[in-house]
């Protein structure tokens, strides 16, 4: 069984509903129709019934089953409207505003139906940035306890079954932090581990990348990885890390034992922090393309609710994923 059909078992376990406001998206009609279809979540979508309806029909796929809310006609707008009002009042936000944007913004109408508990998680980015998505996720929903920041990462199911858990990694942050300082990287490599355990696998083995191992290179950006792996392993003592390696040194055993013998990560790292979004984004993008992974999110860690991102090049099947993934990830909250 490969890696999303495990997660997609573990979502129809205990089933969720899910919030796909993309709906002017072909994208997202067709991974609807097939969410449905493999029975992963309950699906919700925002916009006009007509309009969906017919982009169905265009398609010819199936949205049986799936809820459409309007914002305009719902007898629930005034509920909304006033949860957003509550929610940010103190920065601002008028009734009248809020009544504004919920009725043009199906993204932030989204984020306030999970806000109110009418829906478990969100997934959006098809169509829009990842600022605009995660905007309203942070401004209604906030972080989650004892989190210091939100970050974003790709779960990435590889050809290579005897590396990371059965071919697959954690990379993060490939979507969001452009330039985390050493304290926040530590930060990220702590969401990480917990993200990993939640969705691959029992054991993170956390890798700080950096274009040097163990001190064979000088520079700023090698001494900010370093002091990132200290301040992890002083403020998460928990955590199985190590840095700074090389991306070689960090996969491959052979190359790890020449590099940093005794490293407890090196030659066996599942999850990949790297020092920059710029390494993140480009990484991940070739480990995809020329690599063959299936790559799925940016998903988004630290935010109260799950509320999860696509990349603008995403496929249906994508989003079905990451979807599937979001589900999991509303079950333990």
């Amino acid at each position: 069984m490969s890696y999303i059909d495990t997660i997609k078992t573990r979502a129809r376990l205990d089933k969720k509903t899910i919030v796909l406001p993309e709906s002017n998206d072909k994208r997202t009609l067709i991974a609807a129709a097939k969410i449905m279809e493999e029975g992963i979540a309950n699906i919700i979508m925002v916009g006009d019934e007509e309009k969906i309806t017919d982009g169905a029909g265009w398609l010819e796929v199936d949205l049986t089953g799936v809820k459409i809310i309007n914002p305009a006609t719902t007898d629930k707008l005034d509920e909304y409207v006033n949860l957003l009002y509550e929610t940010r009042k103190a920065k601002g936000m008028t009734l009248e505003k809020a009544r504004e944007i919920l009725l043009k913004d199906y993204l932030t109408f989204g984020i306030v139906m999970v806000k109110a508990n009418d829906a478990d998680g969100m997934v959006a980015g098809a169509c829009h940035s990842t600022a605009d998505t995660l905007r309203p996720a942070l401004q209604i929903l906030k972080t989650a306890p004892g989190v210091k920041l939100v970050s974003a990462f790709f779960v990435m199911d590889t050809q290579f079954k005897e590396m990371g858990e059965n071919g697959a990694f954690l990379f993060a942050d490939c979507g969001l932090n452009q330039d985390p300082t050493a304290e926040e990287l530590a930060a990220i490599a702590d969401s990480s581990s917990r993200s990993f355990k939640a969705l691959i696998g029992p054991k993170p083995c956390i890798a700080m990348l950096s274009h040097s191992t163990k001190g064979s290179a000088k520079h700023e950006l090698v001494t900010k990885v370093v002091e990132a792996t200290k301040i992890a392993h002083e403020q998460y003592p928990h955590l199985i890390i190590d840095g700074e390696l090389q991306t070689d040194a960090a996969l491959v055993p052979g190359v790890a034992k020449t590099k940093a013998p005794g490293s407890p990560v090196a030659g066996k790292a599942n999850v990949l922090i790297f020092p920059n979004l710029d390494a993140g984004n480009i990484g991940y993008k070739l480990v995809q393309r020329l690599g063959g992974a299936e790559a799925y999110g940016p998903m988004l860690q630290g935010i109260a609710k799950p509320v999860n991102d696509l990349s603008r090049g995403c496929s249906w099947e994508d989003i079905v994923g990451v979807v599937a993934l979001t589900a999991v990830q509303a079950q333990l909250v």
